[in-house]
């Protein structure tokens, strides 16, 4: 069974898959625009335009108003800051997993030297 928490995750991932809808978001994050305002920088239909937004609606990411004749989308960041907390894990693990390859290369040099150090001892060889 997939929780609540996994499907957002999903579908918020799903909506940035696309980067149409990248730039849409790009876009809304400095405020709230139109439908047609956000169609202008896309060469594509009206209906294409607007199944992008609803993607982006059902995944959370933006909400859409009604204002006369105008439908105006807002962005909604909630989504992506919970993408954000869940990646922050990730990153969390990739940063101990270099600072323990780090680690590793550092001994290796360490021993590779060591090494080479004595075997130019026995030989008679100065550096």
């Amino acid at each position: 069974m997939v929780s609540n928490i996994e499907a957002d995750l999903s579908a918020t991932f799903g909506a940035l898959a696309d980067p149409t809808r990248r730039a849409i978001l790009a876009r809304l994050a400095s405020g709230r625009a139109t439908v047609s305002e956000l169609a202008r920088p896309f060469e594509m239909s009206g209906p294409a335009i607007s199944k992008h937004l609803k993607v982006l609606e059902r995944a959370g990411l933006i909400q859409r108003g009604r204002e006369a004749q105008w439908r105006p989308c807002q962005l909604d960041a909630v989504p992506l800051r919970n993408a954000a907390r869940w990646l922050e894990d990730y990153r969390r693990f990739w940063e101990a997993s270099f600072q323990r390859l780090d680690d590793y290369l550092r001994d290796l040099q360490a021993k590779n030297k060591r090494a080479s150090q004595a075997k130019d001892k026995k030989h008679g060889r100065k550096k």
